[in-house]
């Protein structure tokens, strides 16, 4: 059984049966088997790892200094860039350098606060970086940094293959422990592949989604405990909103926003069911308003750009070039700084808030770029779908990787073990999320194939916690949701005993059975 210790790091009670059924396995599996199922407790006890993955130069680095809420990955091109880079909660600031063999070099952050850009050591030894932080954002969430997907660097792509499908975490106690004992705790490469990588991933794209997104999306697999990306465990994230041309999206009745909101939305229809939505934000502007980017001497400028004429302002506004070359009072450099921090559509969010309000404080011209950032509704999202549903996302993981440990060990009898025990926890009406979250998986990558509409209605019932979005029936009085709850429940149990295929029927039972369920949480909460 986990300790009471252990039980406070767990994500919830579904982390908690998964941890208690590896500890119980655990000497009835082989030495290194037994050493997977240790990391897969290490794992369960950390907070929910998230990967930020996506295409060359999509803003990754400056979505995730947006997300920790200060300026430490560095976003200019350079060693760092091309590295994988784990941020994560520690008590004091420091920067590790993990080396392929394990070893580790720890470094300060730079004079700026952040990861320095260049490595004083040869580079080509290095396997990625972890950054420890006094972050309140990273006490439930680390957020993992990727070099970009397509890029032509193959060893910055082997490097992420082999941290995010094959790290593995010592303590150095642990090792010290083991000196001089047999290799049979060290974990192979297919165990260690079956333990490490991301628990979810937010997917960065710009607005030119490409064909093979679909395919990126699916090969990122690797990042996500060897469990496909799907609206459980991904979210998208359209960057560079304010790039996007209102005339170039019909509807958006010259908005930038408007438009980025339209484009998102089909960008969903193209992604989906991959992952759980497409959020659009502008990483700069978020980036620059929430960590401490913009200053009160920016504001002032700004606030000097607000008195101009209309007709300068304008002219001023029609390229980068213009905005920094025009003759005015307030100095090239300083615009260019501005551009910098905020481009374009930042300067002139900035600057129409500055002539509506001009006695406007800096820190509440902040708050202005913040929300038009659109950071809020990532941020929305990433609870929703991501710490909401932690519990549920870290232990489905943590059984494709016992699943997985069990498979790589060649041994039949530990196998069944391992599969017997499993079926007798998801046997459990508590576990019952977990079936659902396997039977969303299969479906949406797939391995199972379902007519259209049956296929949506699994999606709406797997991906959300709300009772009212599971049964498509939000707002509704709970007479009415209780009613359609028991009448589904009804309809997949004779789906899956007269009209389904062999693999059909096992995802329609576990439909029948969520619904079934939702029947009777309603009667209780109805008294």
């Amino acid at each position: 059984m986990t300790t009471a210790t252990e039980q406070q790091h767990l994500a919830g009670p579904l982390s908690a049966a998964v941890a208690n059924l590896c500890t119980r396995l655990q000497p009835q599996v082989s030495a290194r088997t037994a050493a997977g199922f240790r990391e897969v407790l290490r794992r369960l006890s950390a907070p929910l790892q998230v990967a930020v993955a996506g295409r060359i130069k999509s803003g990754k680095s400056t979505l995730v200094n947006a997300l920790i809420g200060r300026r430490v990955a560095p976003t200019d091109v350079g060693e760092c860039t091309r590295l994988v880079t784990r941020f994560q909660y520690g008590t004091v600031d420091r920067v590790e350098i993990v080396f392929d063999d394990g070893r580790k070099q720890v470094l300060p952050f730079s004079a700026d606060g952040m990861i320095p850009n260049d490595l004083e050591v040869d580079f080509d030894k290095v396997s990625h970086l972890e950054a420890y932080l006094t972050n309140a954002v990273l006490r439930d969430l680390t957020v993992i940094d990727t070099p970009g997907l397509g890029s032509l660097d193959a060893a910055s792509v082997k490097r992420t293959e082999q941290l995010l499908g094959a790290a593995k975490h010592r303590k150095p106690e642990d090792d010290e422990a083991e000196e001089g004992g047999e290799d049979s705790d060290e974990l192979d490469d297919t165990s260690r592949n079956a333990v490490a990588g991301a628990e979810a991933v937010l997917y960065v794209v710009t607005q030119g989604v490409r064909a093979d997104d679909q395919q990126a999306l699916a090969a990122f697999t690797a990042a996500t405990a060897s469990r496909e990306a799907g609206p459980v465990n991904a979210i998208a994230i359209l960057n560079k909103a304010d790039t996007i041309a209102p005339e170039s999206v019909a509807g958006s009745d010259g908005d930038t926003w408007k438009a980025a909101t339209l484009l998102a939305e089909k960008q969903a229809a193209t992604l989906k069911p991959r992952v759980a939505d497409v959020i659009p934000v502008i990483g700069l502007l978020a980036e620059s308003a929430e960590s401490g980017g913009f200053t009160s001497a920016d504001a002032d400028a700004l606030r000097t750009l607000s008195k101009l004429d209309d007709a300068t302002w304008e002219t001023m506004l029609m390229s980068a070039d213009i905005f920094v070359t025009w003759e005015c009072e307030v100095p090239p450099g300083i615009r260019t700084q501005l551009l910098e921090k905020l481009d374009l559509y930042g300067v002139r969010t900035a600057v129409d808030a500055l002539r509506r309000d001009p006695e406007m404080t800096a820190g509440t011209l902040r708050r202005v770029l913040l929300n038009a950032s659109g950071l809020s509704g990532v941020r929305g999202k990433l609870d929703a779908v991501f710490r909401a549903r932690a519990d549920g996302i870290k232990a489905a993981a943590a059984l494709a990787s016992v699943t997985a440990l069990a498979h790589a060990s060649g041994d039949p009898g530990e196998r069944q073990r391992v599969h017997d025990a499993i079926e007798v926890l998801l046997a459990k009406p508590e576990a019952h999320q977990l079936r659902l979250l396997e039977a969303l998986t299969l479906v949406t990558s797939g391995a199972v194939a379902m007519p259209e509409d049956l296929a949506e209605e699994v999606l709406r019932v797997g991906s959300s916690a709300d009772i009212g979005e599971q049964l498509g029936l939000k707002g509704r009085p709970p007479k009415e949701l209780s009613a359609y709850a028991l009448e589904r429940a009804g309809w997949w149990r004779s789906f899956a005993s007269f009209g389904a295929t062999p693999a059909q029927s096992r995802v329609a039972h576990v439909v029948h059975r969520a619904y079934f369920l939702i029947w009777q949480q309603l009667r209780e909460q109805a008294g």
